[in-house]
């Protein structure tokens, strides 16, 4: 399994708004610049975190984007299935699908990730 670009900068900008010690919005720009993630990019990332209700915005001259919930609240799962399908195989498209073997192995490993993603809260990733 590959976890795509939009899910590393999607989490590492969840994980920038968590290592924040104030209550202040933080600008998609500013995020951009410290982590270097492209700030078109990030723009849309943003866009699905907010509507994913994980993030939200403060418009204006401070504006920018803060955590909707408490860092212990979001599991990682909860930002990566936002930005990104994270089966490992998609069983319902496949035409041998009703007589495949294999497909209890990807059933298996689904499970694993997505029991261990759930597992990690971004509070886990900020500790020091």
């Amino acid at each position: 399994m590959k976890i795509s670009k939009k899910a590393e900068y999607g989490l590492t900008a969840m994980v920038h708004l968590a290592k924040s010690k104030s209550n202040k919005a933080i600008s998609i720009r500013q995020i951009s610049n410290i982590e270097g993630v492209p700030f078109a990019f990030l723009s849309k990332i943003f866009s699905r975190l907010e509507k994913g209700k994980l993030v939200v915005s403060q418009h204006g001259a401070n504006g920018g984007y803060s955590l909707a919930k408490s860092p212990s609240k979001i599991a990682i799962i909860d930002i990566i299935e936002l930005l990104e399908d994270i089966n490992t195989v998609n069983c319902q498209m496949c035409l041998i699908s009703k007589k495949c073997l294999a497909k209890n192995v990807w059933r298996k490993i689904d499970g694993a990730i997505n029991k261990t993603l759930q597992s990690i809260t971004l509070k886990e990733l900020i500790k020091k």
